[in-house]
């Protein structure tokens, strides 16, 4: 130990950037809450720190591989999802910026400021868990990726949906936790060690029951937080009550932030891949989507359908983590970016449409009738959002799922193949079912709608970009595979 403590170098400083920077915005923008609550300022804060977290990423990745600590690795695989994380979290901010109801006056009747904090906190959280390599640095980096968002899910707390989103999500999400460290007590217990590369090792050569019990355990815990069949009951009424950018936040930054952990464990361990633990994962994956989409064709509620829809996706997801050689790994970078870019683009036209001093969020799917006919860019995004989710060609969703069967044929799973098939063919109706509200002409009622000049506000502007973007990488995705292929897991496998 004490050989890492003189090693500390400037090197170290420069790798560890994105996480210090975004902890340091976090500390401003309190000291700036205490100094004088200020709305625009917290938000202008929030924004330049998470911009300057990503550029500190150019040069972190120039000193990459590092191992800091032996908690963090901050290698290009670690660099590619903190930059994931921040651009998600970033994304949130703009949208709660505009759901808190941006410069005006009137808006949200409770604080607001502490919103910004809890998502800058939760984003550190996701950034010690992208680069954790050490079962210590992920559940540090769990804890502190969940708990602020307990906070963020019952913010508004005037509405009872939001108070009991939050407390059942605290309790599941603890429940998650404690089987989470109980796996890793029976690993330790096993191996005598911490490391994701030192359990791989020891486990390597002798794989007793309980360790299978305790990687079991450890999986059940991460797919709590990934909401997969069976352990997703908390997902729909969660995204329902919170409020609607908080809920684009824990469909994004937080489970992105997950999966790439779990992805790293399930690479570096090979005790993870094979047994009847694959057998296991390919039930959750199959379940995860066959549930995921069948559930989603009988909502009525927005948030609900893209919270089963999310389930269906994480489901999906798997397929290319039990595939786990040759293409898996970047099938499983491109998904994740399509994925947080569409995510952003649903729950930010909702956020556009919601106002929270208006009651609840605008999440009915009746509230969505005709609106191509009052707003019909916001609708165009909405569309591209559909189009991508459901796997259109042409829309970024395209290249990930693509790319995900392409990884699945590759190891040859052609069960799960097949359930991904059928999943995708059930959700373009739902999806469609969506658009097709979009157009429809609808009877005069009281209803929610984004204001007029919503695409010249901060939230407006950056759906647009993300609409566009969601476009582009459908039509032109050679950056963003260059991108996935240099952020391989290459250093690691030595």
């Amino acid at each position: 130990m004490e050989h890492h403590a003189v090693d500390f170098t400037l090197q170290h400083l420069i790798a560890l950037l994105p996480l210090l920077v975004t902890s340091l915005t976090a500390v401003v923008v309190m000291l700036a809450i205490a100094a004088k609550r200020n709305h625009a300022l917290t938000f202008i804060l929030s924004v330049v720190g998470l911009n300057l977290a990503l550029l500190s990423l150019i040069p972190a990745l120039e000193v990459a591989p590092l191992e800091v600590t032996p908690l963090l690795l901050i290698d290009t695989f670690a660099c590619y999802y903190m930059a994931l994380v921040l651009a998600a979290s970033l994304a949130c901010v703009t949208l709660i910026h505009a759901y808190l109801g941006g410069e005006s006056g009137k808006g949200y009747p409770g604080n607001r400021e502490e919103l910004y904090l809890l998502v800058l906190l939760s984003a550190a959280g996701g950034l010690v868990l992208v680069s954790a390599q050490h079962l210590a640095g992920l559940f540090i980096g769990l804890e502190l990726l969940s708990v602020p968002t307990y906070g963020m899910i019952a913010y508004a707390f005037f509405n009872k949906r939001s108070l009991e989103a939050g407390i059942k999500y605290m309790v599941l999400s603890a429940a998650g936790s404690a089987f989470l460290l109980f796996g890793m007590a029976l690993l330790y217990a096993e191996s005598g060690n911490l490391a994701f590369a030192d359990i791989g090792a020891s486990l390597a050569r002798e794989s007793s029951q309980l360790v299978q019990i305790g990687i079991g355990m450890m999986l059940i815990g991460l797919a709590f937080k990934l909401s997969l069949v069976p352990f997703h009951l908390w997902t729909p009424d969660v995204y329902e009550g919170a409020p609607a950018p908080v809920a684009a936040f824990l469909a994004t930054a937080s489970k992105v932030a997950v999966f790439a952990v779990l992805l790293r464990l399930y690479q570096i361990s090979p005790a993870m891949s094979g047994g009847w633990l694959s057998d296991l994962l390919t039930l959750i994956a199959i379940a995860s989507i066959l549930f995921g989409n069948l559930l989603a064709l009988l909502q009525n509620n927005l948030k609900r359908l893209l919270g089963y829809s999310s389930i269906a996706h994480f489901g999906y997801l798997l397929v290319a983590l039990i595939a786990s050689k040759g293409l898996a790994v970047e099938a499983v970078g491109v998904y994740l970016a399509t994925y947080v870019l569409t995510s952003l683009g649903a729950f930010g036209v909702i956020t556009l449409m919601s106002t929270p001093y208006s009651g609840r969020d605008a999440d009915a799917l009746y509230e969505y009738r005709g609106l191509f006919w009052r707003r019909p860019y916001l609708t165009a995004v909405l569309t591209v959002m559909m189009l991508s989710l459901a796997g259109i060609p042409l829309t970024a969703g395209f290249i990930g799922k693509f790319y995900v069967i392409a990884a699945g044929v590759e190891a040859q799973l052609w069960w799960l193949l097949g359930a991904m098939v059928l999943g995708s063919a059930i959700g373009v109706f739902y999806y469609l079912r969506v658009m097709v509200t979009l157009f429809m002409r609808e009877p005069n009622m009281h209803r929610h709608d984004a204001p007029f000049d919503w695409g010249q506000r901060a939230g407006g502007i950056m759906l647009l970009v993300v609409a566009l973007l969601a476009f582009i990488i459908g039509v032109h995705p050679q950056p963003l595979l260059e991108l996935v292929q240099h952020a391989g897991l290459v250093a690691l496998v030595q």
